[in-house]
């Protein structure tokens, strides 16, 4: 188990982006729920909301919600595809509230590997089509472009005596996002932003999971880029 962890730890250490100095950082709380129902052998359905704040907790920034529709090949190989809607708050140089609303379809790919008979281990793989709106009525800056995601998430539990099905868990996650179309219109880079995330966890039953972590998001900008420390509240329910 202590050298499944370290690898682990180094997988997620290496795909995590590293810089010495921040050009701005920022601090954040997020609150999310995932949904999972399972509908027959091969079908199934997915759904997430989350609701993120400004810096230093502010406002409420972010609004996102994120149905799917899921098709099962075989236990650990799962595609999907979905709509994303994401209503973002702002504000301008001038103090004035904006607002820009986004619309995404995304498609999936899930591999999850078993690296013991209580750790797994998931790959993720989304691409998204993002049709982001006007942050006005009077603007004109609504562009598409189109985003490439790879995600690895394990979950360890504390006990590894049998098949994990309750009990406190450390969860380890990395997210790197890659703009595949239009980036001179999003930041003027291929590369996006990282999600580097450590929580633990504790499964009340095989249908329901709380998670408390930490989220280091480094976000690319054309000229800069911005490191958010986020506190992050999840529930996880599946039927």
């Amino acid at each position: 188990m202590k050298n499944k962890l370290l690898q682990l730890l180094l997988l997620f250490t290496f795909l995590a982006p590293c810089k010495l100095f921040a050009q701005d950082n920022q601090s954040a709380g997020w609150a999310a729920l995932f949904h999972t129902q399972r509908f027959s052998q091969h079908w199934g359905a997915s759904f997430d909301a989350q609701f993120r704040s400004a810096d230093r907790v502010d406002y409420l920034r972010n609004v996102l919600l994120r149905p799917s529709i899921n098709y099962y090949f075989s236990k650990n190989k799962i595609g999907a595809v979905g709509y994303a809607y994401i209503a973002t708050n702002g504000r301008s140089a001038s103090g004035a509230s904006t607002f820009r609303p986004e619309s995404r379809i995304w498609e999936q790919f899930i591999i999850n590997q078993k690296l013991s008979r209580t750790v797994s281990l998931q790959h993720r793989f989304r691409l998204e089509q993002r049709f982001l709106g006007n942050t006005s009525a009077t603007a004109t800056d609504s562009y598409f472009s189109q985003r490439l995601r790879y995600f690895a998430r394990a979950v360890v539990p504390f006990k590894s005596d049998s098949v994990f099905t309750k009990g406190p868990f450390f969860a380890l996650q990395n997210e790197v996002f890659v703009n595949v179309q239009n980036k001179d219109k999003v930041n003027k880079h291929f590369f996006d932003q990282n999600r580097a995330y450590a929580a633990f966890g504790f499964r009340f039953s095989k249908k329901f999971d709380v998670e408390l972590g930490y989220m280091n998001q480094y976000t690319k900008q054309a000229t800069a880029y911005t490191v958010n420390h986020i506190i992050q509240t999840a529930f996880y329910t599946r039927f």
